[in-house]
């Protein structure tokens, strides 16, 4: 008897739904802002970091200093910094938007809609920054 009652418990269980494929999470907008936000904010971090390294190799060495400034001159560096820009912009319309989400009564009602809100804002701020930007790194 006692083996049939975990046998009707495991029948009576109901059966697992199978994933749909793909990853894990749905990549709707929420997940996709979240994703950005976390990978914008420790790039902004360790940008900040090493800034603050280098800026400190000027009481260490001059002539290092110097080294370091004149690698920042170069192209690469200056998609780099491109890039980083990139990363401020989004990083900052998004923690407003995660602001708004958070102490806003409708804020979660509305969240799809400020996550493009968010991407519209950031493509009208790169477009007016990187054509001035990319002319001065590769300007001569």
């Amino acid at each position: 008897m006692h083996v049939s009652a975990q046998t009707a418990e495991v029948a009576a269980a109901p059966k697992r739904k199978s994933r749909p494929g793909g990853t894990l999470y749905r990549g709707n907008e929420g997940m996709w802002s979240w994703v950005l936000h976390r990978i914008t904010g420790v790039a902004i971090f360790f940008f900040l970091l090493v800034h603050v390294l280098d800026t400190a190799l000027v009481r260490v060495s001059p002539e290092a200093y110097n080294a370091v400034m004149s690698v920042y001159k170069t192209p690469i560096m200056g998609l780099g910094e491109a890039v980083l820009v990139g990363a401020i912009v989004f990083h900052a319309y998004n923690g407003l938007r995660i602001i708004l989400v958070d102490y806003w009564s409708k804020g979660a009602r509305y969240h799809r809609a400020m996550f493009w809100i968010v991407i519209a804002l950031w493509v009208v701020t790169m477009a007016g920054f990187l054509p001035r930007h990319l002319m001065n790194v590769f300007g001569h």
